[in-house]
């Protein structure tokens, strides 16, 4: 495609906006925003002093841009995050972490409303306390909630299911106090829902009076095993309080945003208080240049971190003035519906309370800067090393795949994927041989190559839409590198199927020695020694034992599920629920195979003439079990 610079610059309209940097490869490069696109676009190609060294390095790659005109600056706002948000640009500044906070949900709405565990904040009538940074100490709050106040959690419709079915464990737990079967009224089961919410909103005087006086009560009646519980869960209320402490009396929901950075990595320390209460932190990474300001940075966090979070607080209090802050405010009052402030406290509490977050957020980047460095170093360092090996650049995806068969029976084939050094589970995929009839290695790998790319093809030509409704499109996207598990058969077999496909794409073996150790790659007709202390040397026996250990545990599955088929599901009068008996308490056929009458009989569920039929079939050779 030409695209005549100087043209489409006089071409941008004077208008609010989006604009899409892109590269010769037409890979996105940067994402931003502006209230007039004409003069922001032209402010990139026009020579300046002030320009940072990221911006002139990004526009030396610029090849062509494209945008979006919009009908305000807040409407262009909102379609920058969820470009960024889709497409990640090189050149902007990116959020590490893409983290996500549980919340406890009091279904109100409900005529007996319970307290449940939940990732996310819905659009109901349902009464939200979160987020909680800590989600052990979140279900531990979740289980005492349930010790104390005896409220149900499961999913039967009240008053309809009232008596129609009997009281589950928990009311025999003494941990639930059976409205379903119309042991409480509504009205005392409101009230247990009122302290409920008291207790999540701090207010822990309450609780603690009344299991006090439980506590001396059973003391009084000799109960001393109860009262020793009642101790308990007053010493577990008591650990809850101290965890929530007060920031604040004007009990507001706010976040206490501070950055720390140096040259190349920033750390955001974001503090949660809820009703004025502290109730947890979180740090967040973003990769960042040296000539970046710790406003352009906070800005950047609050567009990604807020755009992907459905809770968003009355106030931020930030260290440092934000680009755009009337604009983020709009934004993000918008998203609450309700009006969000941005403040830079400048004295006080409330400038001590941010320095904290400050403190708290260069100590998590000293403490993580040799974690992070090691961590790159095994990945997208491993991956450069790669790169120089085998004279190839540019390796983002790499995809590996290896087959595993007993004599030919069962064959599978496994996909691993590895993204920027790191496995990406979600893209794995495992291929039953459906063409190859026995132990063919070769022809099986043709298999599954073909499928792969095939179905790969067939993707890339339905229509964007279509794509991104399907669950099933992970072969969209075709690898930098293809590794085989082997050498020069495994690597020509490859090179045949992309031939067939018109797909050009570099292939290289991971070759083992004798002793199934990975010695070496293969790449265009020749083994390439690998330093055995270097990280790309790792990093390729990492993907090959990946690649194996998944082709394994696929094949172990279906020869599990094959073997319990032929042999149980071949026993007259034995149906499911035995046979899953009968594997939970002996584990493994040869087990059941060696048991008396009297073992067999002996299981849950069975009886004699049933121990009999499963003695008889594995004991005579008329049965097909005869070893």
């Amino acid at each position: 495609m030409f695209f005549d610079l100087q043209e489409e610059l006089k071409k941008l309209p004077e208008k609010p906006g989006v604009y899409l940097m892109h590269d010769e490869s037409d890979e996105i490069l940067y994402v931003g925003k502006a209230i007039n696109l004409k003069n922001r676009v032209r402010q990139y190609f026009q020579s300046s002093r002030n320009k940072t060294e990221k911006i002139r390095k990004m526009v030396s790659h610029i090849a062509w841009f494209e945008y979006v005109v919009t009908d305000s600056e807040l409407e262009a706002l909102v379609l920058e995050c969820n470009l960024i948000k889709e497409h990640r640009p090189k050149y902007n500044t990116m959020l590490k972490d893409d983290k996500s906070y549980p919340y406890i949900r009091v279904t109100v709405e409900e005529d007996y409303p319970r307290v449940l565990f939940a990732w996310r904040r819905g659009k109901d009538k349902s009464r939200y306390f979160g987020p909680y940074t800590n989600v052990k100490a979140m279900k531990d709050t979740l289980d005492l909630i349930h010790k104390i106040f005896r409220l149900r959690s499961c999913s039967r419709v009240l008053p309809r299911d009232i008596g129609k079915d009997r009281a589950c464990l928990n009311y025999h737990m003494k941990q639930c106090m059976a409205p379903c079967q119309g042991y409480v009224s509504k009205e005392e089961y409101r009230e247990q829902i009122e302290k409920v919410l008291d207790f999540l909103n701090g207010k822990f005087g309450t609780v603690l009076q009344e299991l006090e006086e439980k506590m001396f009560a059973a003391s009084e009646k000799m109960e001393f095993e109860q009262a020793m519980g009642y101790r308990d869960l007053m010493e577990s209320v008591k650990q809850i309080a101290q965890k929530q402490k007060i920031t604040s009396n004007d009990r507001q929901d706010r976040d206490i945003l501070a950055v720390a950075k140096d040259e190349m990595d920033a750390v955001v320390q974001v503090f949660f208080v809820r009703e004025g209460r502290l109730i947890g932190r979180d740090h967040f990474h973003l990769e960042t240049s040296l000539q970046e300001e710790k406003g352009q940075i906070l800005t950047s966090f609050v567009k990604q971190f807020y755009g992907g979070t459905p809770l968003i607080p009355k106030e931020l209090w930030v260290q440092t003035e934000l680009e755009d802050s009337e604009l983020l405010e709009q934004w993000l009052s918008a998203k609450r519906g309700q009006k969000v402030s941005i403040v830079v406290p400048k004295k006080g509490e409330k400038e001590q309370l941010v320095d904290l977050a400050r403190r708290n957020a260069f100590l998590v980047l000293s403490q993580d800067k040799e974690k992070i460095k090691l961590e790159e170093k095994r990945t997208l360092g491993a991956v450069a090393e790669l790169e120089q090996l085998l004279g190839l650049s540019g390796l983002k995806r790499l995809e590996a795949f290896d087959i595993s068969n007993t004599s030919g029976v069962e064959s599978v084939g496994s996909m691993v994927v590895y993204e920027q050094g790191k496995p990406k589970r979600s893209d794995y995929r495992k291929f039953k041989i459906q063409w190859v009839k026995g132990p063919n290695d070769y022809a099986s790998m043709r298999e599954v190559l073909l499928r792969r790319f095939r179905h790969g093809l067939a993707e890339q030509q339905e229509s964007q839409k279509e794509r991104e409704s399907s669950s099933e499109s992970r072969f969209v996207r075709f690898p930098d590198l293809l590794l085989m598990d082997g050498g020069r058969g495994q690597v020509n077999v490859a090179l045949e199927v992309l031939q067939e496909l018109q797909l050009n794409i570099p292939v290289c073996g991971m070759v083992k020695d004798d002793a199934h150790r990975t010695r070496g790659i293969y790449f265009q007709n020749q083994e390439i020694a690998i330093d055995k202390h270097s990280e790309a040397f790792r990093l390729v026996t990492r993907i090959q034992d990946e690649a194996h250990r998944f082709a394994i545990q696929y094949h172990r599955s279906l020869r599990g599920k094959d073997q319990v088929h032929s042999i149980l599901d071949d026993i007259s009068g034995i149906g499911a629920v035995r046979r899953k008996a009968l594997m939970r308490n002996f584990q493994s056929i040869e087990a059941i195979r060696a048991a008396s009458e009297e073992e067999l009989a002996a299981v849950e569920g069975m009886n004699r003439a049933a121990a009999a039929k499963v003695y008889e079939f594995f004991h005579t050779e008329s049965g097909g079990g005869f070893p």
